[in-house]
């Protein structure tokens, strides 16, 4: 099933502003509703045949390029907190390198 977003939100979306989306109580409900759907089990284990509680609903075609497909039903997915990190690794990547490229604290030598 396919919701109509609004205008509003769409708006957010394609310019970028997901996290309007995301704060919406369009979104919060229907995260919700796919989580219950879902018994709060993470769908890409239980395909594996293992269980992990779901605190995540994935956006299955991204959000960004299918701004339309926000609320669609059959285009989200619960999933768990380790199943999102491998649909995202460009988000772990992005933290890597902001970790790596820090500088080392500065620690007082011991005399």
């Amino acid at each position: 099933m396919i919701l109509i977003i609004s205008k509003e939100l769409l708006k957010a979306i394609k310019s970028g502003d997901v996290r309007k989306f995301y704060k919406s109580t369009a979104w919060r409900h229907k995260r919700q509703e796919i989580l219950q759907r879902d018994n709060y089990e993470c769908q890409r284990c239980k395909r594996e045949g293992k269980f992990s509680p779901a605190s995540i609903v994935h956006h299955i075609k991204h959000l960004t390029d299918y701004p339309e497909l926000a609320l669609a039903d059959d285009n989200l997915i619960s999933v768990c907190a380790a199943c999102h990190n491998k649909e995202h690794p460009e988000k772990f990547e992005k933290f890597r390198e902001q970790w790596n490229s820090r500088e080392e604290p500065i620690t007082p030598e011991r005399w």
